[in-house]
């Protein structure tokens, strides 16, 4: 299992991994990578737990950040497992056999990879998080079977099981920085050699964001996206995003929805779902701002 993290505490999650992994012997291996936190107190409660572990726990600490796709490949190179599970330091599990789980289905399906899901149904009910749970409850918590209908885009590295050997050949790409589209990404590449599974065996994204961090991580995706469309364009130009982007960059209207989408996802007395929809014009605007630039 592999979980890199920067500044999150991923001591509630190694914690519960903690408690299905005693009668799991030396099945499951752990491998974390703080990639460049810099947080002396955290690496402490890490350090203290890993210490205390009934189960194998290494703890990889960076200088500096190497970013999200540089990151998992510098723990694939320390996995010796035949599969690794990437799992990121801000889920839970939502099973108490979540392990077990992924072990049976590894050894009878045999996959080349598989994504398990997520869920918010243990994440935080505060009000100042109710835009990013609708929004994740309406897109992102899919089961298996509607998933599987967009095998490759509806792939995310917080819950997924890959088999190393292929991963070797087909690493993240590091040239994504910042947040967002390095899982689609390798996803579209790793997709024309091999099948991609989806499964239900969820874990909780405990980590909602508020709607100005957001915006702020929409920001840093616009770059990601121009990249993945420039070496994906036959795949990536038929996702909606990609669609409500080039309409507004056609109309030259991005200033003008930036503008107002955060306006209006920025007020509180909007209803959640027109709070949402405002975030989703928002991002497509800076999307269509980067393709003004390539």
């Amino acid at each position: 299992m592999l979980i890199p993290f920067l500044s999150d505490d991923p001591t509630p999650l190694l914690q519960a991994l903690a408690k299905e992994a005693t009668g799991l012997g030396s099945e499951v291996e752990v491998i974390l990578l703080d990639d460049g936190t810099g947080d002396p107190a955290l690496t402490g409660r890490i350090t203290a737990l890993v210490a205390r572990a009934a189960m194998p726990i290494c703890l990889i600490t960076a200088a500096s950040n190497n970013g999200r796709a540089a990151g998992r490949n510098i723990l694939l190179n320390r996995a010796r497992g035949e599969y690794v599970l990437f799992i990121d330091a801000d889920m839970l599990p939502d099973n108490r056999d979540f392990l077990s789980q992924w072990l049976y289905f590894a050894r009878e399906e045999r996959p080349a990879a598989a994504f398990g899901g997520f869920s918010v149904s243990q994440a935080p009910t505060d009000p100042r998080f109710a835009v990013h749970r609708a929004m994740a409850l309406r897109t992102d918590c899919l089961d298996a079977k509607t998933r599987a209908r967009d095998p490759l885009k509806n792939v995310f590295t917080s819950n997924l099981l890959i088999r190393r050997e292929h991963l070797a050949t087909c690493p993240f790409d590091g040239r994504f920085s910042g947040w967002g589209w390095e899982d689609v990404e390798w996803a579209i590449r790793f997709g024309k050699a091999h099948t991609i599974r989806h499964v239900d065996i969820p874990a909780t994204h405990m980590g909602l964001d508020d709607v100005p961090t957001l915006m702020r991580k929409y920001d840093q995706s616009a770059r990601n996206f121009e990249q993945i469309r420039a070496a994906h364009p036959e795949v990536v130009e038929e996702f909606p995003s990609f669609k409500v982007a080039k309409l507004i960059n056609c109309m030259k209207i991005a200033p003008l929805v930036i503008r107002l989408s955060q306006r209006m996802a920025m007020w509180d007395s909007v209803p959640v779902f027109f709070r949402g929809l405002s975030l989703r014009f928002y991002r497509a605007a800076r999307y269509a701002e980067a393709m003004q630039g390539s």
